[in-house]
């Protein structure tokens, strides 16, 4: 399951509840265009704001609607404590997958980081996608370290930052890491601007912030790649630069995918948790503009 198009959905809430309704219609619209998985409680679902109880109830809707397709659930928290009671709820819910970013206030040691992993992986009895995602943890996975963790008997994927932007570097970097760890683990990019060169590159999968709105665009870059069409991706991620340039300009793809789906009718605003903020004013106006030219719709 963790290969193909992973579309990872928003979380709309305010400072009084989650939006069921919103969060389920947001599902409904990745059911409807059959995507490879759906991933919940990831960095654009805002799980490091949500209580547990929150948090397993995203869990359990996810997979109430999402028709047979597997659903991959994050569980990153401050404390180990906290990240095996979450493996818990998402394994109750029925998640097919769990997603673990080393989430820390403190900065991390690799061994800290690879006795995280071996204490959740004990307790595993589904799969687990390790989340390289350096921009937001501060923390740099070696690959020496991705090796280690790798060998951990429920690590079955790894879910990369951007690779390099030139296509022979993204793809020796992609090499390197797949000759360093077990045949039965997947490697799968996310950032979006990067996905292209990424599947290009030899990555099996796409962990997609822009999926989890678009299904059908995101579904198309994807199955470009995987019938070799390199080309065809490539072009395909080119035209969606000005939707890019505006990811790089408001600090990662959170602020612009909310704002997004506020334009669109999908959420009410405020869909994020404060402090964060959907883009307004000249900011929410460039973006109102950018998806109408790119024929981007609800």
């Amino acid at each position: 399951m963790l290969s193909g198009l992973s579309a990872f959905a928003l979380t709309p809430t305010d400072e009084h509840a989650i939006d069921e309704a919103a969060f389920v219609g947001l599902l409904r619209r990745l059911v409807a265009a059959r995507v490879d998985s759906i991933g919940v409680l990831g960095s654009t679902g805002s799980y490091a704001y949500l209580t547990r109880a929150e948090r397993a109830r995203i869990a359990a809707l996810a997979v109430e609607q999402a028709d047979g397709i597997p659903v991959l659930v994050g569980i990153g928290a401050l404390r180990t404590r906290e990240v095996l009671e979450l493996a818990e709820d998402a394994q109750r819910a029925g998640a097919a997958a769990v997603l673990l970013a080393p989430v820390s206030y403190q900065k991390l040691h690799d061994d800290e980081v690879f006795g995280l992993y071996q204490a959740v992986s004990r307790a595993l009895s589904v799969p687990l996608c390790v989340y390289d995602n350096p921009a937001t943890t501060q923390f740099v996975f070696s690959d020496a370290l991705h090796a280690r963790i790798a060998a951990l008997p429920a690590v079955r994927a790894i879910k990369l930052p951007p690779v390099p932007a030139d296509p022979a570097r993204a793809r020796e970097r992609v090499q390197r890491l797949r000759a360093l760890v077990p045949p039965h683990v997947s490697l799968g990019i996310s950032g979006d601007a990067s996905a292209a060169t990424g599947l290009n590159a030899g990555c099996d999968a796409w962990y997609s912030v822009l999926g989890g709105l678009f299904p059908e665009l995101a579904l198309a870059l994807t199955r470009h790649a995987q019938a070799g069409q390199a080309r065809e991706a490539t072009l395909l991620s080119q035209r969606l630069a000005p939707l890019w340039a505006l990811y790089a300009r408001h600090g990662g793809s959170l602020r612009v995918i909310a704002t997004a789906a506020e334009l669109l009718g999908l959420v009410q605003h405020p869909c994020l948790p404060l402090p964060l903020r959907s883009l307004g004013g000249a900011d929410r106006q460039a973006l109102a503009h950018c998806l109408a030219q790119l024929g981007l719709s609800a």
